[in-house]
């Protein structure tokens, strides 16, 4: 089995995630330490919440996500966990982001837009393609996944599909061995099986 490092900042509970990926094919364990994350073949920053809560995410355990990039181990944000790969977010505008993306996300302007849609956006949407990329190999486009949020990444080049709620943002992004999913994968049926497996076979080649 895969070893996939699950990073805990205490954003979420962890526990579906687990699951999820444990059903594709990994191991999956949650290091205590940066030093622990040595042994993994690829990591996974999920979370829901509030952007300041991604500050836990500190120096030295940035410099052993940076290390295991170097070492060309692939990396997957998952909903605020994709949030953190951007430079930042207005969400807490004194906090840093990763900043492996470039731009900062935003918040869904909801009973503002012409739709008046409602904003925590929760519920099922669509994935519209932009480009195709390894995270999203198989899945079909127009596909539907489970999203829980109120802040969106901005549409790049490094977007592989696309949502509408409102106004359009990234759901999907990859550049190179670092992916984002926007939605919750584990509450995504096949679909974000499909996505996490994709993940896992990446980790697994290398």
């Amino acid at each position: 089995m895969t070893p996939i490092a699950l990073i805990d900042y205490r954003a979420g509970n962890l526990t579906s995630v687990k699951k999820a990926l444990t059903a594709v094919g990994a191991e999956v364990f949650v290091p205590e330490s940066p030093a622990e994350m040595r042994r993994a073949r690829g990591i996974i920053v999920p979370g829901v919440g509030h952007f300041a809560a991604t500050t836990a995410i500190d120096g030295s355990w940035i410099a052993a996500i940076r290390a295991l990039l170097g070492d060309r181990r692939p990396l997957l944000g998952i909903c605020l966990g994709m949030q953190w790969l951007y430079e930042g977010s207005d969400e807490a505008p004194d906090c840093p982001g990763f900043g492996v993306l470039a731009g900062r996300c935003f918040r869904l302007r909801g009973s503002s837009s012409p739709e008046r849609l409602k904003v925590p956006h929760v519920g099922w949407n669509v994935l519209e393609w932009r480009r195709t990329d390894t995270i999203a190999d198989g899945v079909p486009d127009r596909s539907q996944v489970y999203f829980t949020h109120s802040f969106v990444a901005p549409v790049t080049t490094d977007t592989v599909a696309e949502t509408s709620h409102g106004e359009t943002f990234a759901s999907i992004v990859q550049r190179g061995r670092i992916a984002g999913v926007q939605f919750h994968p584990e509450k995504s049926g096949d679909v974000g099986l499909r996505i996490l497996r994709n993940f896992v076979e990446s980790a697994a080649d290398e």
